[in-house]
């Protein structure tokens, strides 16, 4: 019987392009002034700032958004 386990190639993790994160870095700035206006309208219906806040917001989205748009 043979052995698989052992000729398993380990995949390498690239580092971000530059064009990668030039588009990263406008859609997170096109994200920001929406996710601060949930964020506080958020805010304001829980009486609550312990919420996600408009920044990691705004990177989430970003980090959803810009792989789609590379992955096509």
């Amino acid at each position: 019987m043979t052995d698989f386990t052992s000729n398993h190639t380990v995949a390498r993790h690239k580092p971000p392009k530059t064009e990668f994160m030039i588009y990263f870095a406008i859609i997170f700035l096109a994200t920001l002034p929406l996710a601060t206006l949930t964020w506080a309208l958020a805010a304001i219906r829980s009486g609550s700032f312990t919420d996600k806040g408009p920044i990691k917001r705004a990177w989430g989205q970003a980090s959803i958004i810009t792989p789609m748009i590379f992955s096509a």
